[in-house]
């Protein structure tokens, strides 16, 4: 590593950090600005704007025609599984991180609904330019529908954020800036590191669809991980999760969907995708539920678990890619022990959930 990559290396983890400081900031302010929750904040505005990286490569990725397309698809789902395993599991480390109960109703089944139509479109090997227009009308909708649902949220609700952040009308021109700065540091700051990370990994001899689903999909969630950790410290946990829900959400609507969109013949869908990380993600994404509603909180005990099956996913693609010898025993232990042990405590936790309700905000 040169003496300018080491360089880079550093601003961006300081970049990154505080762009996730000023973009938080700037995100609870303008919530109480408008009368929007920060939940529905971070659903959107943080959500959209600490997806822009997975944007960009996606984009420019399907526009380089079939293995771009490996490197499209790889990254959005990979970054939907760190987003979930890898990010709320480091959030919830720092602080236990609370859950709203409209996330649970709305947000997280339609996370859950976008995962599988993706699988849907994916079965035939393409995703076609109709199927991206379908994909990124849905993210309309669903932004739309957001922002307008929160704003009709009771006037007790809104004097609450008046209390807690005081009148801020003058200062919607600072927080916008505030936000707009976070995001130019998040993005500057997430590709310096991806950058150096996709050259090491072409020298080991790693495959596209690997460099998608780890380096590029960890890096382009750098944004994600900064704002959610910095979100969490400071107590803002629906913008934390929020974040979360709603980039993944994005990542497929309109990162996916604008990539089909603008290649000249939709984006390829790999086999290997198709056969199992896809369905990781789904996967990931219906296990949500059970931990998002046992107390609608997100404890340091899950977050563990989030994080272990990160750290096992990711290992599973290496061992994979590697096609070593010991890949048989790993897939194994993880299908046969692990997995059921874990549905087993999560369907006890989720049972005495409902025997034994707790009282929540």
């Amino acid at each position: 590593m040169d003496t300018l990559t080491l360089i880079l290396f550093i601003l961006g983890l300081v970049f990154l950090v505080a762009g996730a400081e000023a973009l938080v900031r700037g995100a609870a302010k303008l919530a109480s600005t408008f009368g929007v929750s920060p939940l529905v904040i971070g659903l959107t505005v943080v959500a959209f704007g600490t997806s822009a990286p997975e944007l960009a490569v996606s984009v420019r990725s399907a526009l380089a025609g079939a293995t771009g397309a490996n490197i499209a698809i790889g990254n959005v789902v990979g970054s939907n599984i760190a987003n979930v395993l890898l990010i709320l599991g480091l959030a919830a480390l720092v602080a236990p991180l609370t859950v709203s109960q409209q996330l649970i109703r709305r947000d997280v089944p339609i996370m859950i609904g976008v995962s599988i139509l993706l699988y849907v479109f994916g079965l035939d090997g393409n995703l076609s330019r109709l199927e991206g227009s379908v994909l990124f009308a849905m993210v309309l909708a669903y932004t739309s529908y957001a922002i307008r649902t929160s704003r009709q949220e009771s006037a007790a609700i809104q004097a609450e954020y008046t209390a807690e952040f005081g009148q801020p009308k003058n200062n919607i021109l600072k927080d916008l800036m505030l936000i707009v700065l976070g995001l130019v540091l998040l993005v500057l700051g997430s590709q310096w590191l991806v950058d150096g990370a996709v050259v090491i990994a072409h020298t080991l001899g790693v495959s596209d669809l690997v460099i998608g689903l780890t380096v590029v999909a960890i890096g382009t969630s750098l944004p994600e991980i900064a704002t959610s950790m910095v979100a969490s410290f400071r107590g803002e946990t629906d913008i934390a999760v929020g974040n979360v829900v709603g980039s993944n959400i994005f990542n497929i609507l309109c990162v996916l969907g604008l990539s089909a969109i603008v290649a000249p013949d939709g984006v390829q869908v790999a086999a290997a995708a198709i056969a199992f990380d896809i369905p990781v993600m789904i996967a990931v994404a219906l296990f949500c539920l059970p931990v998002f509603f046992t107390g609608y909180l997100i404890s340091r005990w899950e977050s563990v678990l989030f994080l272990s099956y990160y750290v096992a996913y990711t290992a599973w693609l290496l061992l994979n890619s590697a096609q070593h010898e010991h890949l048989a025993l790993f897939s194994d232990v993880m299908l046969q022990f692990v997995i059921p042990l874990t549905v087993f405590m999560l369907a006890i936790v989720t049972l005495r959930q409902f025997t034994h309700p707790l009282i929540t905000k």
